[in-house]
């Protein structure tokens, strides 16, 4: 059997995205889906997702990370997804679907796509962190030398700590720019840095907001 699929990236972090409304792809099945991502012996990826008709809304989806489990709310996919739904005919402009966390909407202007994330409550602040969830579990801490962090080691040291070992985290290590910041993403599931982080990038924005490091309208 066949299955077309298609690669999209959302400012590099990518994607294999599958149109399953024949349900003709079988993604309970985690050891493929780990093999598709393989980026030396499978199409190679950050993550996969499968578009699904949903009964009310324009359609469903649902991410899995690279070592095949499902994952939870991915920002950049949620963007190239509804950029895909556009070049299937299913939508305008304007978009209304269903993800692991809720419903969320979107609206696709050429080659940008604008995403609505949902209300952010909760938040920790420790000792130089913060934890939060933005429809993914993030951990945010800030550095200086961005450049100079091993986000790989540093990284997976927060994530299978004690606290983190069971349900995962993304870890997140935030630079404070003139007007912008700088984020680099140690991403649970890849179980490495990405080149992008969506829900990442809106935890380090937030993070830095309640640091007023930034200004509100950034």
């Amino acid at each position: 059997m066949f299955v077309h699929f298609f690669k999209y990236h959302g400012t590099g972090n990518d994607f294999i995205i599958i149109d399953n409304r024949h349900q003709k792809f079988t993604y309970s099945k985690k050891s493929l889906i780990n093999h598709l991502c393989n980026r030396r012996f499978g199409i190679g990826a950050d993550g996969l997702m499968v578009l699904m008709e949903h009964p009310e809304l324009d359609f469903e989806m649902k991410y899995f990370n690279s070592d095949g489990q499902e994952g939870s709310k991915c920002g950049n996919g949620g963007r190239c997804i509804a950029d895909f739904a556009k070049k299937l005919g299913l939508i305008n402009d304007v978009t209304e679907f269903q993800a692991i966390d809720g419903v969320h909407q979107a609206i696709v202007l050429g080659d940008a796509v604008k995403l609505k994330m949902q209300n952010v409550s909760g938040i920790e602040q420790g000792n130089h962190y913060y934890f939060l969830d933005t429809g993914s579990p993030h951990y945010v801490t800030f550095r200086e030398n961005l450049e100079e962090t091993d986000v790989f080691e540093e990284g997976r040291k927060i994530r299978f700590n004690t606290r983190f070992r069971k349900e995962g985290i993304n870890v997140n290590f935030v630079k404070v720019l003139e007007d912008k910041i700088q984020v680099r993403t140690y991403e649970r599931g890849v179980e490495n840095e990405t080149l992008s982080c969506g829900t990442g990038v809106v935890a380090s924005a937030i993070c830095a907001t309640l640091e007023s490091k930034t200004d509100k309208s950034s």
